[in-house]
This record gives structure tokens, sequence and C-alpha cells, in this order.
């Protein structure tokens, strides 16, 4: 396959390229993997999850303390496992190693972008599409996190990218690839064991589109439908059919019934949204590439019937966006798989001379308009957080916060397309550093330090002050957030105040209990002589930001 140049019909990045983003994700994703403490509460309940399967050898089961947690299968868990293996960590191992699963996942969904946009517009196109996936805010968070998200995306782009090649050699605009429909099925395979039916719902609402613009489903024969659907159930069903053993129907019921159907039918845990929030919600977790990559995906919408290839992306976008728009529970992360389509028509309109001429529709103008002035106001907001944030909480001055401001500004600036010629050198490349730069500066300077609202770390090493002896149990009321478990002990009981009484009577030797202000008169009427038979020996104040309360937690223990 020869590179051409943006309309040609093929690109191919080259090996320097391709090292040149691996490194450009390094610094994206590695700063602050480390000093930015487990948040709460899915990336806790996760790693929990995986140092609970490497210490009890039990691959196939779930479980959150002795919940079973079936929310998602095991794929996560699995990656996770395999990197405190790597690393030679055991159950012990500290949050980075959890956490270095989402880096090489986020530096694949980055590779993986910038090899399409190379194939369908231009290795240029290829570099500005990759890069500029590294520097979005949602993939800078989700690809420090020990979660689900980063690896999904991995998947997503995967699938689609395979999906895309098998469309496009139909209509002539690419080579034939006899790698991608095993490619495309073996994605999607690996994707039901992350997340389930997320990107195989992706790569339906795909093809479906496709086939009803285009009038025309004869490519789908290059799917290979039959075999390749055996390939992803030889992929997904094993441990599927292993945990409906090991469960019965519990894993379904909590998987599909509780979690995926209630998600569709109503707003869960909290979450519930009405249409609109992902359009409003666009230009902060693009950004620093809201204005411009909008103004390029309207640009591709209006194309689509001259370009295979632009259809394609907006078929990728538009029915994957609706569809999350319609589904009541709302969260920002359920956009991701979505946000490397329209890169990748702003890395179209950045290198085609002919998409730089278009003019928009009046309407188009004032909706770009309007998301400008929105990443205006998001842009302020971020420096003002950054350096507001540290005198807020702490009452000191950061000079990080400032620096991290100045960087943000910089990469709205870069990144905003107003600059005349913007391209690779001149705002892609320079927005990624600088919003990536901006990252590495609060995660590793700024947000670590703003100890108030990380009360699981205090907590924890509180506890580990002042407990009698080595297997010492903590009995928490009042504060029961996952981190504190991943940081204590996997015996750490979450209970209320009269069971912690008795906790701490039936084992006064290697109890300590770790009381909410709140609950304290509850506590002391169930304790045996109430407060006189126990003696304080910690406290620590500080904010519970996953409810937004404050927070004041007394640690005792029983008098000598």
């Amino acid at each position: 396959m020869s590179v051409t140049g943006p309309r040609g019909t093929a690109g191919r990045l080259g090996a320097l390229q391709q090292l040149l983003l691996v490194v450009l994700c390094l610094f994206a994703f590695l700063p602050g993997i480390s000093t930015l403490p487990p948040t709460d509460r899915d990336e806790s309940r996760f790693v929990q999850a995986t140092k609970q399967m490497v210490a009890s050898g039990d691959y196939v089961d779930i479980r959150f303390q002795d919940e079973p947690r079936y929310k998602k299968p095991a794929g996560i868990y699995w990656l996770q496992s395999a990197a405190l293996a790597v690393t030679g960590q055991g159950a012990d191992a500290p949050i980075w190693a959890y956490r270095l699963v989402s880096v090489l996942a986020a530096t694949i969904a980055v590779l993986a972008t910038a090899r399409l946009g190379a194939a369908l517009f231009g290795p240029l196109a290829g570099l500005i599409a990759g890069t500029a996936l590294a520097g979005i805010v949602m993939l800078l968070f989700e690809g420090r996190i020990a979660k689900t998200d980063a690896t999904l995306l991995a998947t997503a782009v995967v699938a689609q990218a395979a999906l895309a090649r098998v469309y496009l050699t139909a209509r002539g605009r690419l080579e034939p690839s006899a790698a991608a429909p095993w490619v495309f099925w073996a994605a999607l395979g690996a994707s039901i064991l992350i997340k389930g039916p997320v990107v195989p719902a992706l790569s339906a609402l795909t093809v479906a589109s496709l086939s009803l613009f285009d009038r025309d489903r004869a490519w789908l024969k290059g799917l290979r439908v039959g075999r390749g659907v055996l390939l992803m159930l030889a992929i997904a069903a094993p441990w599927l059919l292993l945990i409906t053993w090991k469960s019965g129907a519990e894993f379904w019921q909590e998987s599909l019934g509780k979690d995926f159907i209630s998600k569709v039918g109503s707003g869960q845990e909290s979450h519930g949204f009405p249409p609109g929030y992902y359009a409003a919600i666009y230009v902060l977790f693009l950004f620093p590439f809201a204005p411009l990559a909008l103004r390029s995906g309207l640009k591709a919408l209006n194309r689509r019937r001259a370009d295979p290839a632009l259809l394609f992306l907006v078929c990728w976008y538009v029915p994957y966006w609706l569809m999350i728009e319609l589904i009541p529970t709302k969260l920002p992360h359920y956009a991701l798989p979505a946000y490397p389509a329209i890169l990748l028509a702003m890395s179209w309109a950045l290198t085609d001379a002919t998409a730089q001429a278009d003019d928009l529709p009046r309407w188009q103008v004032w909706l770009w308009r309007l998301t400008l002035a929105g990443f205006a106001l998001v842009a302020l907001a971020l420096a003002a957080i950054s350096v507001g944030a540290t005198p807020y909480l702490t009452g000191a001055f950061s000079v990080w916060g400032l620096l991290a401001a100045v960087l943000l500004l910089a990469a709205a600036w870069f990144g905003s397309g107003l600059r005349a010629g913007a391209g690779f050198r001149t705002a892609v490349l320079p927005a990624t550093l600088a919003s990536a730069a901006a990252f590495a500066v609060l995660t590793v300077a700024v947000v670590p330090g703003l100890k108030p609202v990380w009360l699981s770390p205090q907590l924890a090493d509180t506890f580990a002050r002042v407990k009698t002896c080595p297997e010492s149990r903590l009995i928490a009321v009042g504060y029961h957030e996952p981190s504190l478990v991943f940081l204590t002990a996997t015996n750490t009981l979450l209970t209320d105040a009269a069971d912690a009484a008795a906790q701490l009577a039936a084992n006064p030797d290697c109890t300590i209990a770790m009381i909410d202000e709140r609950a304290m008169e509850r506590f002391a009427a169930a304790l045996p002589g109430g407060l006189a038979g126990v003696e304080e020996v910690g406290a620590v104040e500080g904010i519970n930001y996953s409810k937004g309360t404050k927070r004041f937690l007394r640690f005792f223990r029983m008098k000598p």
C-alpha cells in the first residue's frame, strides 16, 4: 500500500511517526498514575475486585468484599491482574500498577485512530487525528484511571477501523484486507468481555445507518458474518458460560437486568438526564478541540454523499450520539467511543483544500458560534478552578495551579481553530502538548495536594498508625467509600453504629472503630458502658467529594 495525499485512496503512517505518537501518549497518560489517589467510586471498585481476584486465585467470580460484582464482565479484571503479574506486583500492588492497563489501552486507541486517519485521508490526517485524541480532556482522564472506558475505546476504534476497511474496500476507496473482517469480530468479542454490548451496539448502528443511506447491502458479504459471529462467541462465550455455571442466573440478572436494562429504561444511580446532555458537555470533554471538531464534523455531514469515508464517519458518530442521548442514564464517558469519528472528520477538514473552502449554512454557523461561546466559558472555568482550588481547599496559593491554568488557556487558543492557517504544527500539536502538560501538572502537583477531598488516604494512614496488632480490623461508620477498602484491607467492615459497637466489644484487642461525628450518639448508646470504655486515638476532617458533604471521622479502640 503506498502513501498518498490526503485525498488519495490509502495512506500509511511510518514507523517513526507511530513511535512519536507512542511517546506523546506516554507524556499524556503516564504522569499522575502514581500520585493521584484511588478515585471513588468506580475505579476503586474495579481495583478492589481485581485485588481480591489475584489474592483468591479465582479468575471467574468477581467480588467486592463478599458481594458479587456482576455489572461488568471479567475482561478488565483479567487485564489488571496481568498488569500486576507483569510488573511483579501482587494483590497489595499500588494503584499505579492497575492504571497501566488504561495507559496502554489509550495508546492503542490513539494509534488505531491515527492509522485509520492515514488510510482514509493520508498520513498527515492520521497524525492529526491521533494527536488530537491524545489531547482531549476525556481521554486524558480515562487514560490514567483504572476503569473500563479507555480499554473499551481501544476495542471500539479497532472494530470500527476494521469495519471501515470492509465498507470502503467495497466502495473502491481502500485496498482489500483479508484480515479486516476477522479483526472486526475479534475486537467485538474482546469488547464484550470488557463492557458487554456497548461496542457491538456502536458497530450495529454504523452498519444499519450505512445500509440505509447507501441503499446497498452487498458490502455486508465482506464481513463474513457467519464465521465472524463464531469467532466473536469463541472469545466471549467461555467466561460467560463459566460465570453462568458458577453463579446461576445471578450474573445475567445483575448485568442485563439491573445494570443494562435499568440504564436503558430509567436514570440509574442518580445519573438520569434529559436529551441534550451530551451536546451540553461536548465543549468540556472534547476540550481543546470542541469548536474546530464541530465545524469539521458539520462539513463532513454536508459532504457525506460525495465521499463514502465521510459517510462512514457520520454513521459512526451521529446514530450512536442519538442513542446515548435517548437513554435516560447518562454519564460523560458514554460518549467516548464516538469522539474518534469527529476527530477523524477534523483531520480531513484540516488536510483537504476543498473542505477548507467550504462555507457552512447559516444555522450551522450559529451552532458553531454557540459552541465557541460555551468553549470559551469552559476554558475560563478550567483555568479558574486550576488556580482557585488549592487556595479554596487548603488556604495556600499554588504556583503549579497557575501554570496549569496558563497551559489550559494556551491549549484552548491553539485548539479552537481561530488562528489563521490552523494545521498540525500550528494548532493540533501545540494544543495537545499544552493540554497534556496541564493534566500532568494537575495530577502530579495540584490535585494530590488537595488533602481535604482525599479522605480515604488520610483515614488509611491514621488506621495504620493507631491499629493495635498487625491483623487489626477497621470498622467504618458513616464513610463507606470503596477507596477506603482498597487502601486498608478487604475485611474492612462498612456498617452502622450499633454493629460497630458490637464488633468493637467482641474483639477489643484488634478492632478499630471509625465513627462519623453524626453517628456518635448511636455509637455511644450501643457501647457497653458508653464512651467511658473506649479511647479516641485519632480524627480526620475533610470532604467526601462523592457526596459533596463534609465529614468528621473519629477513631476509637477499647481501653486496656
